[in-house]
């Protein structure tokens, strides 16, 4: 029996049991918020722009603001122009054109969003309508690409470098020590960060776009913006294996991957999420790039600058601390090595 139990110890160490213990942790918090995200799908807040003469505009906001659950959050528009502008530049969601010489309004809504959204808009903007024994005709102001299934595609693109961020700095550190010993280490695994992020921006772009057909954007802007993800990702991973050793590759993939894909906004766009998901969702690498992604496929480029911050912030944050890390690390091994050189002169002194 003693036998068996040392063999047991040799072959599952003490560090092997908290790792696998860590991995049946990410595993329950992946299942909790991949489930908790999508489970229950419920319109809330849905940003509608209403066009209507100037005498019901205001009491026709203010009911379609009070429907039962908060699904729209309606905004009086001028004109119809401005409500297919208010789309464009995506400060809408969606934007109900009344018709007052007949029955039939006009819902217009941007499926390049995601196509989930403007289903649940022209479900919920439907019923109100049907109520007041008015129907709805629905017309698509920014329609997803033929290749682009349920707008889509921006949300797996960015995944796939999101993948790629976090492999390439797992490698690098389970390659040569999780932790770089020096300075000049952290810069070249930063550089080669740099240099697999650059290559992944331009194949990704080149797949989805010449390869595929199956986004309308420009190689140029989604390879600048793939670089940029995955330099952001790769960067946030080599930061936490520098704080964290290994114990870092799992705390990137909680964040990119358990709480970053879920709250995306990409099979399920910020106003179907629950309050928690859609909160952090614009502030993580995966719902940033997918939000500019698509802005860059259907809306012009529009409403970029924001995500395009987050995405900075976190490729900054991520190279200063493995920077600051390495230098901390290697005065500490100097202080150290010091500490000895002397204590060996004091004996010898002796």
């Amino acid at each position: 029996m003693s036998s068996f139990v040392r063999e047991v110890r040799d072959a599952v160490t003490g560090r092997a049991a908290l790792l696998v213990t860590g991995v049946l942790v990410l595993q329950l918090a992946f299942i909790a918020s991949y489930v908790g995200a999508f489970h229950h799908p419920k319109p809330q807040d849905i940003r509608l722009g209403v066009v209507a003469p100037r005498q019901v505009a205001g009491s026709l906001a203010e009911r379609l603001g009070g429907l039962p659950g908060d699904p729209l959050e309606p905004e009086v528009k001028a004109g119809r122009a401005a409500a297919e502008r208010g789309l464009r530049e995506r400060d809408l969601d969606a934007a109900l054109v009344v018709d007052p010489r007949g029955t039939e309004d006009t819902l217009l809504v941007a499926s390049g969003a995601g196509a989930s959204l403007a289903q649940a808009a022209e479900a919920v903007v439907t019923r109100a309508e049907a109520a007041e024994h008015r129907s709805v005709r629905t017309v698509d102001v920014a329609p997803a690409a033929a290749g682009d299934s349920r707008g889509l595609t921006s949300f797996y693109l960015v995944v796939g470098w999101c993948v790629g961020g976090y492999l390439c700095a797992a490698i690098l550190a389970i390659s040569a020590g999780a932790r770089p010993a020096n300075r000049h280490r952290a810069v070249i695994r930063l550089g080669a960060l740099a240099a697999y992020a650059a290559v992944s921006g331009l194949l990704g772009a080149v797949v989805t776009g010449p390869v595929l057909d199956a986004l309308p954007a420009g190689v140029a802007p989604l390879w600048g913006l793939g670089a940029l993800v995955v330099f952001a990702v790769g960067a946030l991973t080599l930061a936490l294996q520098s704080l964290a050793g290994v114990v870092g590759i799992g705390l990137a993939i909680a964040i990119v991957v358990v709480l970053g894909n879920p709250s995306a906004g990409g099979a399920y766009p910020y106003p179907l999420l629950p309050p928690f998901w859609r909160a952090i969702g614009p502030a993580l690498p995966p719902g940033a790039g997918t939000w500019s992604a698509r802005s860059l496929a259907y809306f012009d480029g529009n409403a970029l600058t924001c995500p395009l911050l987050v995405l900075s912030a976190w490729a900054v944050a991520g190279a200063a601390v493995t920077w600051v890390g390495a230098i901390i690390r290697e005065r500490k091994k100097t202080i150290a090595e010091r500490n000895e050189g002397f204590g060996e002169r004091k004996s010898t002194a002796g």
